[in-house]
C-alpha cells in the first residue's frame, strides 16, 4: 500500500476529510475511490459518496472480499445518513460476517453499530437493543464507544430510564472527547441539552406546569395515577393501560382526571367524548355504556362512581391523580407525543388514537414532515411514521482499520 493511501486513511480517521481528499482526489484506483467516497460522505455529499463507493466495489473484484465488505459497510452508513431503508439488510450482515472472519474487528464493530442504528430509526427498539447488547459488554475504542453510548442513551430515553441515560451520556462525552471528533462532541452536547427542554406539561392547581424528561420519569415513579395524554393511556407504577385505540374511553378518563377530586357533569362528558353540543337520551345511554367499559378496563387502577350530576374518578389506594399532556397544544403536539415512544405508527392508527379523520392526520403529518419533526418509512399501505431520533446520529464513516484497503 502506497504512502498517499496511508496518509489519506489516517486523515479520515482523524476526521479531516479535506486533507484526505488532497491526497487521493485525482486517483481512480479502488482504494482511492473508497477513501474519496468516505471523505465525500463526511462532507455531506452523500450521493457522490455512494457513486464512488459503488465504483470502488466494482474495482476491487470478487477476489478482494475484505475490501468489498468494507465498502459495503460504508455504503450502508451513507444510506443511513440519507434515511434510505429499502436496501437489503442481508448485504450488511454478510459484510459483517466477512469482516469478523478476516479479523477486521474494527469495521465489524462499525457494521454492528450501523445495524443497531438502522433498527432504532425503523422503530424496532427491541431488536436494536439486542443488536447493541454484544457491543456494550466490550471495551471499545473512543469513536465507536461514543456512538454505542449515544445509542444506549437513545434506547434508555425512549423508556425514560433516566439513570441509564445519564450514565450513557457520561460515557459518550468521555469517549467523544478522547476521539477528538467535533461533530460527535456537538452531538453529545445536544443530547445533554435535550434533557433540560420541556418534554410535557402537568396539570397542577388548575394550571399547566412544564416538565423536563427527568420530571416526567419522576412523576411516573411517584405512585400517582398518571393519565398520559402523550402516550394515550393510564399508568400507575409498573401498570400500563394503553388506550390509544380507545379514544372515547381515553377522553372520558382524561376529563375525569382533569376535574379530580371533583366530579364532571354528564353533559360535559358527552360533549367532549362524543363531540356533540346537544345531548339527548341516546347520548346519556351511550355514556353509561362507555363508562361501564372504562370501569372494566381500569380494573384495580381506579374506579368511577356516579354522583348526582355526573361521575367522579376514584383512584385505588388513594393515589393522587396527575394529568400529563404534550408540551404544545393542538393535534400536531399530540401527533409528536404519540410518535415519541419510538415505535412506527400507521396513519390509520394515529387517526384512531386522535379521533380524527385519516385525511386530517395525513395533512398534519405532511406539515410536520416538511418541518423535519416526523419522518416516514415504507411506501403506500406499508408507510409508517416515526419521530426523529432524540439524539441524532453523526455519520462517522471512518473505517477504523481502513489502512489495508489496497
Amino acid at each position: 500500500m502506497d504512502s498517499l493511501i496511508s496518509a489519506a486513511a489516517r486523515a479520515l480517521a482523524a476526521g479531516d476529510a479535506l486533507q484526505a481528499l488532497k491526497r487521493v482526489a485525482l486517483r481512480n484506483d479502488p482504494p482511492a475511490l473508497a477513501l474519496r467516497g468516505i471523505a465525500m460522505a463526511q462532507l455531506g455529499e452523500h450521493q457522490r459518496a455512494r457513486e464512488l463507493l459503488k465504483r470502488a466495489v466494482r474495482g476491487f473484484g470478487q477476489q478482494e472480499a475484505l475490501a468489498r465488505a468494507r465498502c459495503v459497510v460504508a455504503e450502508a452508513e451513507v444510506a443511513l445518513a440519507l434515511r434510505e431503508f429499502a436496501g437489503p439488510p442481508h448485504e450488511l450482515d454478510a459484510a459483517m460476517a466477512t469482516l469478523e472472519a478476516c479479523g477486521d474487528r474494527g469495521n465489524a464493530l462499525q457494521a454492528r453499530l450501523i445495524v443497531a442504528r438502522r433498527l432504532l430509526l425503523l422503530g424496532r427498539l427491541g431488536e436494536a437493543a439486542a443488536a447493541l447488547q454484544p457491543v456494550e459488554s466490550q471495551a471499545l475504542p473512543p469513536l465507536p464507544g461514543a456512538v454505542a453510548a449515544l445509542l444506549a442513551a437513545e434506547l434508555a430515553l425512549r423508556s425514560l430510564r433516566m439513570a441509564e441515560v445519564q450514565a450513557a451520556l457520561t460515557r459518550a462525552s468521555t469517549a467523544a472527547d478522547r476521539a477528538g471528533v467535533l461533530a460527535l462532541q456537538a452531538e453529545v452536547a445536544e443530547a445533554r441539552a435535550l434533557l433540560d427542554r420541556p418534554a410535557a406539561r402537568r396539570l397542577t392547581g388548575g394550571e399547566w406546569q412544564p416538565l423536563r424528561l427527568q420530571d416526567v420519569a419522576a412523576l411516573r415513579d411517584s405512585g400517582s395515577l398518571v393519565v398520559d395524554a402523550c402516550c394515550h393511556g393510564l399508568r400507575a407504577d409498573a401498570q400500563w393501560l394503553p388506550l390509544a385505540r380507545r379514544p372515547i374511553l381515553f377522553t372520558l378518563v382524561r376529563t375525569l382526571a382533569e376535574a379530580w377530586p371533583g366530579d364532571v357533569d354528564r353533559d360535559t362528558l358527552i360533549a367532549r367524548a362524543f363531540r356533540t353540543r346537544e345531548a339527548d337520551e341516546t347520548h346519556r345511554a351511550r355514556l353509561r355504556v362507555e363508562i361501564g367499559r372504562l370501569r372494566a378496563l381500569m380494573g384495580s387502577l381506579a374506579g368511577i362512581e356516579a354522583t348526582a350530576r355526573g361521575f367522579v374518578l376514584r383512584p385505588a389506594s388513594s393515589r393522587p391523580v396527575a394529568v400529563l399532556v404534550p408540551p404544545v397544544d393542538g393535534d400536531q403536539g399530540e401527533l409528536i407525543a404519540l410518535l415519541s415512544d419510538g415505535a412506527a405508527w400507521s396513519t390509520s392508527a394515529l387517526a384512531l388514537a386522535l379521533g380524527e379523520s385519516q385525511r386530517n392526520v395525513q395533512r398534519a403529518l405532511a406539515e410536520l414532515e416538511a418541518a423535519g419533526r416526523v419522518r416516514a418509512t415504507g411506501q403506500t399501505r406499508a408507510r409508517r411514521w416515526l419521530a426523529p431520533p432524540l439524539t441524532g446520529f453523526t455519520t462517522i464513516l471512518l473505517l477504523p482499520t481502513a489502512l489495508p484497503l489496497g
